[in-house]
């Protein structure tokens, strides 16, 4: 039996990252800090907002609140879509770390490549992250939903490579090829929508699972994630599933087990949110 305590990753740029997150994507604001506090006391110590989710005071307050060392609190927030000029961009993670209450950050990501908007120009925007991390607002920059090619062309014409890319990833849609690429250039992989917004936990394979092992059928999903190398942070604002969520590090899934969860991909067809390619959103 394995101890239940949350591993920390290395990251490229000679930082770590809890490999086990909480995630805050649509929590109501009003909502936020009660479910972060709820997190926090359950053991974790990795936060994930955006400016997009509207909700980046309000973890910041629950982080305050805690007692918790600025230090022992892993915070990540993304570049809204509608900043991607790079003055924009530059008053935009002026306005996330005004909004948290904190003087800098520990992962800030470009939120979605745009490649239709912008003239197709993310390489200004991440140069501007560049600078973030620079004069140590951003103790690390990376990127979210970023394909292949937009890697390669951030390789080609920028000067820092992503820590992360934070893509859509679960058993329905494993995403490997991006998964591939990253591993190839030592960009770690999050995997957002982990258990694709709960359509897995009724999988007959996930549940059957779950049965021989003892486990919720989230936890196995999670774990599953965990053994693929990847970060995950379920999102939940239920306090049993939070801390559910948490105890995934004391057991393993045999290779049968990992090959069964990964046999119910379905290619793009398992994707549940918008393909990045063609995504092209901007906040009013």
């Amino acid at each position: 039996m394995v101890a239940n305590t949350i591993p920390d990753i290395s990251l490229n740029d000679g930082t770590t990252i809890p490999q086990l997150g909480f995630g805050v994507f649509q929590i109501e604001p009003k909502d936020t800090a009660a479910a972060v506090t709820t997190a926090l006391e359950a053991g974790y110590r990795h936060i994930d907002t955006a400016e997009m989710y509207g909700n980046e005071a309000e973890v910041g307050e629950a982080v305050r609140m805690s007692g918790l060392d600025r230090g022992a609190v892993y915070v990540t927030s993304k570049l809204s879509n509608a900043f991607h000029r790079p003055d924009d961009a530059r008053r935009a993670f002026d306005s996330t770390l005004a909004a948290l209450k904190m003087d800098y950050i520990d992962l800030f990501l470009i939120h979605w490549p745009l490649p239709t908007l912008y003239d197709g120009d993310y390489v200004s925007t991440w140069k501007t992250l560049e600078e973030f991390q620079r004069d140590g607002r951003a103790r690390s920059i990376g990127v979210s939903n970023f394909q292949g090619p937009h890697l390669e062309r951030l390789a080609d014409e920028a000067n820092v490579v992503p820590a992360v890319n934070q893509i859509e990833a679960h058993p329905y849609f494993t995403n490997d090829e991006v998964r591939a690429y990253g591993r190839a250039h030592n960009i770690l992989t999050e995997a957002w929508s982990p258990i694709a917004q709960g359509k897995v936990l009724d999988d007959p394979t996930v549940v059957d699972l779950a049965e021989q092992l003892g486990r919720t059928p989230a936890q196995v999903v999670l774990r599953w994630h965990v053994q693929r190398g990847d970060i995950i942070f379920p999102k939940s604002t239920t306090p049993k599933r939070i801390e559910e969520n948490t105890k995934i590090f004391d057991f393993e899934l045999d290779d049968a087990a990992m090959e069964r969860i990964t046999g119910l991909n379905q290619g793009e067809a398992g994707r549940q949110g918008p393909n990045p390619d063609t995504f092209a959103y901007l906040p009013d």
